[in-house]
């Protein structure tokens, strides 16, 4: 195995955005739906507006660019290639900060918040908030290479993430951050405790007990009536993924506007919107991000992770070294603060915001780039 470091620039052949439009102009629609909401899914006309934008309006290659232009790179970590962009500040003394995305996230979903986050002092802080941004992508999710064993859950991605900072220099006082899968394996990464890992900070706050016994606060009873209402209309997408992912990929590897129903579906419910996810993030964002899992044929391939470490995934665990969280209003589930102290025993930051979803750092990166710098500047 090398442990060289590539540069690795991405283009996209020219046939194979040519082969997109074919399909985009031959989707094979169902009847409308029933109902005059999302509660049976995607709308007919919403997905049609959006595969039509998609197809005539849509530009992939600013996508690329900017990946191209933020440090596109991949290196090989445990039979794996792992495709990640590496930012510098301008700021010599920045510190490390590792950000992991989530499903049916990508690194697209860091893109607004990067610019304040590398060079604070061109966007209202000071050059004591700078970062050097590491952010991979997950095994099997974008340009990253796609495991050919089972094994890849949130344990050995961790352990990847632990190697990849040490071969990037950044082997003492780095943090970590993330939000749904970035939150389980960030998570994962302050309970395994690596020597140079000062701090992690997280926007879904993993802390549901195995066995939460009664009695509960109004707050324990609010997060657990919320994972009620996930398992019984939410959760579909989840045991697919979690049981039959190859089944699945199937129909997401060979119909465009399938894999973007599908992802658009959670923008949609996951957001911090009425309905209409284009009310919290831009279309061409999400089209970013879609067309990512597109271009690189990951929706098998992403989904796996489920099958691998969902059941156990998402469960309290003991992290003892200084922890931030930032629950954002229209979070899957507001995690209350009691059951926190009891797996987290040093809380550096706790915030509540008033706005905001599960996608926190595309909905609002401006709210998720203060998060992250009073969370880190209570640990310098």
């Amino acid at each position: 195995m090398s442990d060289s470091i590539r540069p690795f620039p991405i283009h996209v052949a020219d046939e194979a955005i040519a082969d997109l439009h074919r399909r985009l102009d031959a989707v094979r629609y169902p009847n409308r739906e029933t109902v005059d909401d999302w509660t049976q899914g995607v709308p007919l006309a919403a997905l049609q507006d959006l595969v039509a934008h998609w197809r005539s309006a849509y530009d992939w290659r600013g996508a690329e660019a900017w990946i191209n232009a933020s440090g596109s790179s991949v290196t090989e970590i445990d039979g794996v290639d792992i495709h990640f962009l590496h930012i510098r500040s301008p700021h010599a003394e920045a510190r490390p900060l590792l950000l992991t995305h989530g499903w049916p996230g990508a690194i697209f979903e860091f893109r607004d918040a990067v610019p304040a986050l590398v060079d604070p002092v061109a966007h209202g802080g000071t050059a004591a908030d700078a970062f050097h941004l590491v952010i991979p992508s997950l095994p099997g999710y974008g340009f990253s290479g796609k495991p050919t064993v089972t094994g890849w859950g949130v344990n050995r991605i961790a352990a990847a993430w632990e190697v990849l900072m040490e071969r990037l220099g950044y082997g003492e006082n780095w943090l970590a951050q993330g939000g749904d899968w970035g939150a389980a394996v960030t998570t994962r990464l302050g309970a395994r405790r690596h020597k140079g890992l000062a701090s992690i900070h997280i926007n879904m706050p993993i802390v549901m007990p195995k066995d939460p016994t009664p009695p509960f606060s109004p707050e324990e009873q609010r997060m657990l009536e919320q994972m009620q209402y996930y398992g019984a209309h939410e959760a579909g997408y989840s045991t697919q993924q979690a049981t039959r992912p190859q089944t699945l990929g199937y129909a997401l590897a060979d119909s465009a506007a399938g894999q973007a129903a599908w992802i658009y579906e959670k923008f949609s419910a996951w957001s911090d919107c009425t309905g209409a996810p284009e009310a919290a993030i831009a279309r061409d964002a999400m089209l970013d991000i879609i067309s990512l899992y597109w271009f690189s044929n990951s929706g098998a391939s992403s989904a796996r992770l489920y099958w691998e470490s969902f059941t156990g995934g998402f469960f309290a665990q003991q992290l003892d070294l200084p922890v931030g969280c930032s629950v954002f209003a229209q979070e899957i589930y507001c995690a209350p603060r009691s059951w926190a102290d009891k797996c987290m025993s040093q809380i550096v930051h706790w915030s509540e915001l008033e706005v905001g979803g599960h996608f926190a750092a595309l909905e609002q990166p401006a709210l998720y780039v203060e998060e992250v710098r009073a969370w880190a500047r209570s640990v310098r």
